[in-house]
């Protein structure tokens, strides 16, 4: 066997663990080996230099696979997000077996989020980007009851709506290549339009601000595992695809850049504020997650306008995408009601502390390294000044997570050796990725003063606020589209009841019409419209390789 084919193996070990639940017996053995699928990926990143591929001219008419210096950064934070929670991902939230739909999601989503690491050209990019994005809902929708399938619904046409921008740009982009999309190494930068297309469907999984609502009422209902590889790998695909099809440093375009600076400044400013007056764990980490992505839409938008910053971004971008991915998918396994108890405690303040950025983590690091890489930005002291606001905002948010997260009892749990292993990969990973630029600031002693004063002003904060009595209001998660949605419902009320019953007391649930929401869920015509949205994707998918 060539070591080449631990490339194909990658994303084909999951797709094969899947298939074995089609087969009654075979769930079983699909239960145990679910958790070793991410081995091919590490055993490739373990065996093959960056550099190496492979051309399946039998894969979606052709799609190279390959390892180059991006890829294989994120396909190492995400193969051991995938490992760790693959453990986790054989029980549920209330340590009952998981169900297969479940599993099959689990795994689903893996192919295609460790495909879309290895993929070099733009059709084979986006079919693992659909495949793990649609997989995903499954996670969503594993509890079953009617919060969970109303956030099924939002990150479902979420989706859709960034498959479909998504896919506009990269319709655009190979009309640039005489109808066809190359490989990455070969294709010239994207026109405005199709980059502002592209940032917009890539933007919704990452949560840019306005195209964010699925992730918070997501991240509140989807079991522990499911929870950590949406906020820590997944999340990061969407990071990927402006890295793969933006032309950073070899092209300026400084309307779309500014455009994601403001985004990312609203992110790290208001995600914070939101997310401290949730009452979910989850939400509150969704918004956490947010903000933290804020720091990278800013990153790229810096770049996007200034080309020449990018050498000394990329590998800021690097490492910050790795501890922040590492880091937010242990939280979520730590913070699983079954994972630790009152031990596991000081674990869960190690994560939280690295993941504010306190000194000697790699959270620490991490922003040393992009404040580095932005130094000779425009701007550079309110930046910095921005990501001082952002630390406090992060740290404000781990205090409120340690008095909404439950303390379990002072027994191992289930969950506990994968949780421990993954933190211990998340705090000394950073080390090993970490430019000369961000070691240098550990015997800085103005750097220490930078990141301990947010903190510092956090536990004052805290502080004062428990002492006073100070509460938080309460807003829902997924915040402006819930009142909006309020909003719609009301008018369609309003436009469905007849004139003669204009001023009279609104009917009784029994008595009102279907709503539309009843009409699309029935399986039909459900189906029909699936097969309809396929149908389109082939269609497009066609052109572009025709």
């Amino acid at each position: 066997m060539s070591a080449e084919f631990l490339l194909i193996l990658t994303p084909l070990a999951p797709l094969l663990v899947a298939g074995l639940h089609a087969w009654p017996r075979g769930r079983v053995l699909a239960r145990g080996l679910m958790p070793w699928t991410p081995l091919p990926a590490l055993a490739a990143l373990a065996v093959l230099p960056v550099g190496a591929g492979v051309d399946t001219g039998w894969l979606l008419l052709g799609t190279p696979l390959g390892l180059d210096a991006t890829g294989a950064i994120f396909l190492l934070f995400s193969a051991l997000i995938w490992l760790a929670t693959g453990w986790r991902a054989r029980q549920d939230r209330n340590g009952e077996p998981a169900t297969s739909r479940f599993q099959v999601s689990f795994l689903l989503a893996q192919a295609g989020n460790l495909g879309v690491c290895l993929a070099q050209d733009g059709l084979g990019f986006y079919a693992f980007f659909a495949l793990m994005t649609f997989a995903a809902y499954g996670l969503v929708v594993d509890a079953g009851d009617a919060e969970a399938r109303r956030a099924g619904r939002v990150y479902l046409a979420f989706a859709v709506a960034g498959e479909v921008l998504a896919l506009i740009g990269l319709w655009l982009l190979a009309d640039a290549h005489d109808g066809r999309l190359p490989d990455f190494a070969s294709m010239t930068p994207a026109g405005s339009l199709a980059a502002a297309f592209l940032v917009l469907g890539f933007g919704v999984k990452t949560g840019l601000p306005l195209l964010h609502f699925a992730l918070p009422p997501a991240y509140a209902v989807a079991p522990a595992a499911g929870a950590a590889v949406l906020a820590g790998a997944l999340i990061k695909a969407g990071l990927l695809g402006w890295l793969r099809f933006l032309p950073l440093g070899e092209a300026a375009l400084p309307g779309l850049g500014a455009g994601l600076c403001v985004a990312g400044a609203l992110a790290i400013v208001v995600a914070p504020v939101i997310g401290l007056c949730q009452r979910r764990v989850g939400a509150l980490l969704a918004y956490s997650s947010i903000a933290q992505m804020g720091h990278f839409a800013l990153a790229i938008g810096v770049a996007l306008t200034a080309p020449t910053l990018w050498p000394a971004l990329w590998p800021a971008l690097m490492l910050y995408a790795a501890h922040h991915a590492l880091i937010k998918a242990a939280l979520f396994l730590g913070l699983a009601p079954a994972s630790v108890g009152r031990s596991g405690r000081i674990a869960l303040a190690l994560a939280a502390l690295a993941l504010a950025g306190a000194p000697l983590t790699g959270g620490f690091l991490a922003k040393a390294a992009l404040k580095a890489g932005l130094a000779d930005a425009a701007l550079a002291g309110a930046l910095s000044a921005l990501f001082a606001l952002g630390v406090l905002g992060t740290a404000l948010l781990m205090v409120r997570l340690f008095r909404l997260s439950p303390m379990a009892g002072d027994r191992r749990e289930a969950g506990t050796g994968a949780f421990l292993a993954l933190l211990a990969v998340a705090l000394a990973l950073p080390w090993w990725l970490a430019p000369a630029s961000a070691l240098a600031t550990l015997s800085a002693p103005a750097a220490w003063v930078v990141a301990l004063a947010p903190l510092a002003l956090a536990a004052a904060l805290a502080a004062l606020a428990r002492r006073q009595g100070w509460r938080a209001p309460d807003l829902p998660a997924g915040d402006l589209l819930v009142w909006l949605e309020a909003g719609a419902r009301a008018v369609v009320e309003r436009l469905t009841r007849p004139d003669s019953e204009a001023g009279a007391p609104p009917p009784s649930p029994a008595r009102r019409p279907p709503r539309l929401e009843a009409h699309l869920r029935a399986w039909p015509v459900a189906g029909l419209l699936w097969l309809g949205l396929l149908a389109m994707v082939l269609v497009g998918a066609a052109g572009l390789v025709a």
